[in-house]
């Protein structure tokens, strides 16, 4: 299992230079039946790591670019009538796919937005009143643009809570970019790029995710962090129970993407920035002159104050 793990990292890595721990954060995302949101400027390799993931993993893959006149019907489809047969007759939209890239989710409505809430957590959607359930593994990547960026709207924090984690690519290093300059053309190696692994061997490292063991002091670790988020006062509010359990899950997933059958605390602070930084709300803290934001400042503000082993 580690090997094909790697063969997928490996491959991704071939077209998406040098951001093999980005890589491994998405894969570990999907490993643990979550997903992602990638926010970042525009041309940082968003759209291409989710073609990426989709062609090595050998899954059917759509895109729907996010406007301000999106429909929730161009999204999850709709009845049309057909003149022939004398009755309606269900279009599925593109969210009926294996791998779907939600492209400037923060562009449209929060009622275009909201129609992503019940394919999300339930991987089912409700049709005119009929249930129609969605292809299994079901990975929504969604990318979001920067809020100082004209035409957005701010994702409601119901929403951000449905993706387990949040990324942003940065800028690439300057080896990388020189690569680009002499040549490299990210999009012809992408054509070049088959599929890895099978569904049922996808299906069967997110099964395995769940046997990975996490030991009582793990556990313990991780309450502690979950309670500093809730009642510390640099904090708004902190960790949901989803979030919690979805901290845990993308712990045990980084463990086996790195060929563990056990988590270690370091597993749980790789992942802690990308899970924590959407849900939990800092704010400024006037006594000690702190300040709490998303992302990687909240992490280490969170993993400096809390310590691996309770001290007495």
């Amino acid at each position: 299992m580690s090997q094909v793990i790697k063969e997928i990292i490996d491959g991704v890595g071939t077209v998406l230079l040098g951001k093999e721990q980005h890589v491994k954060l998405a894969l570990a995302c999907l490993f643990a039946k979550g997903h992602l949101l990638i926010e970042d400027l525009p041309g940082m390799g968003k759209t291409t790591l989710a073609q990426c993931l989709a062609r090595a993993l050998g899954l059917s893959y759509e895109r729907v670019q996010f406007t301000s006149d999106l429909l929730p019907a161009d999204i999850l489809g709709a009845a049309i009538f057909n003149r022939e047969a004398s009755r309606f007759e269900f279009q599925p939209g593109p969210i009926f796919t294996q791998v779907l890239l939600a492209d400037e989710v923060n562009r449209s409505t929060p009622k275009t937005q909201s129609a992503l809430l019940e394919a999300m957590e339930e991987r089912q959607v409700t049709i005119e009143g009929e249930t129609r359930p969605l292809p299994q593994p079901f990975f929504v990547i969604a990318t979001q643009n920067p809020l100082s960026q004209a035409g957005t709207y701010p994702l409601p924090e119901s929403q951000l809570d449905r993706f387990l984690m949040r990324i942003s690519l940065g800028y690439p290093s300057a080896q990388t970019e020189r690569q680009l300059y002499q040549g490299v053309v990210p999009r012809e190696r992408l054509q070049q790029l088959e599929p890895i692994i099978s569904i049922e061997q996808l299906s069967e490292i997110q099964q395995h995710v769940k046997q990975i063991k996490a030991s009582e002091q793990l556990l313990d670790y991780l309450q502690r962090i979950v309670d500093f988020t809730r009642f510390h006062e640099s904090f708004s509010y902190g960790l949901s129970p989803r979030g919690a359990l979805g901290l845990l899950q993308a712990a045990k997933a980084w463990a086996l993407i790195h060929d563990r059958e056990y988590v270690l605390p370091e597993d749980l602070q790789m992942v802690v920035p990308s899970v924590v930084g959407h849900r939990v709300s800092g704010v400024q803290n006037q006594t000690k002159n702190e300040v709490t934001s998303v992302g990687d400042t909240v992490a280490e503000f969170i993993l400096k104050n809390v310590n691996v082993i309770e001290s007495n």
